[in-house]
């Protein structure tokens, strides 16, 4: 069963990605060609060699998005198959996409947190540290929204009426990331990057993210759905 449920999710996966790469070449590309394009007036018109050219990175972007896709989509078949019978919905659609949502949450928390930067923007030898608080982050966030979905689990048990348990649960969430923005280092300085430009950089980042996850639970589901009707009755 887990390997039917992998398989479905690495192609759900890959075809997400590759949509989520379109969205960012088509939207996100002109943010970043103009941060590169600050970035070389900053340095005076010096030009460094490049190792991969820009029309290269532009066709692996394809090749990135695709194969991070296919990696969230094999997680994302694998935690399907274990929570299958434990997500309250009564069908697989319902639960792809309540998974996928509690996905796309473990995305948007972080992001809310630390949104993404152009190249050219914080201080390149905090790298390694930045890079570690974002991944706390999503770690955090994911504990935080499965301690709800347990939370969740145990009122719905005990009785507690289903505007009750939500407010409870949603109550508590909105307490744990409050402190987790308190408690996590503070977001790089965009120093004097124009505005306009590092918003449409960041909103094109989320964008991304959000086809990826809008993409990956209906093409899972359709894959399950066309795998159910070649059963035998």
């Amino acid at each position: 069963m887990f390997a039917s449920y992998l398989r479905r999710g690495l192609g759900a996966g890959l075809l997400a990605g590759i949509l989520a790469g379109l969205f960012a070449f088509f939207v996100g590309e002109p943010s970043l060609e103009g941060a590169i394009g600050l970035e070389e007036a900053a340095a005076g018109g010096a030009h460094e060699e490049e190792i991969l050219s820009r029309s290269t990175q532009k066709v692996g972007l394809f090749f990135a998005t695709g194969l991070s896709g296919s990696f969230v989509g094999g997680l994302f078949g694998l935690t399907f198959a274990y929570f299958r019978g434990r997500l309250a919905s009564d069908s697989d659609w319902n639960r792809s996409l309540s998974l996928a949502a509690v996905f796309a949450g473990s995305v948007l928390i972080p992001f809310l947190k630390y949104p993404a930067n152009p190249p050219t923007v914080g201080d390149p030898a905090t790298i390694g540290a930045r890079t570690a608080a974002y991944l706390a982050t999503v770690a955090l966030s994911l504990l935080a929204i499965l301690a709800a979905w347990c939370a969740s689990r145990l009122l719905r048990r005990r009785g507690v009426s289903p505007p009750v348990r939500q407010a409870a649960v949603g109550a508590g969430l909105l307490v744990a990331v409050a402190g987790l923005f308190v408690g996590l280092p503070a977001a790089a300085d965009p120093g004097e990057f124009p505005a306009g430009l590092l918003w449409n950089f960041r909103l094109s980042s989320l964008g991304t993210q959000v086809v990826l996850w809008t993409g990956l639970g209906p093409v899972f589901d359709a894959l399950c759905e066309r795998a159910n009707r070649k059963q035998p009755l």
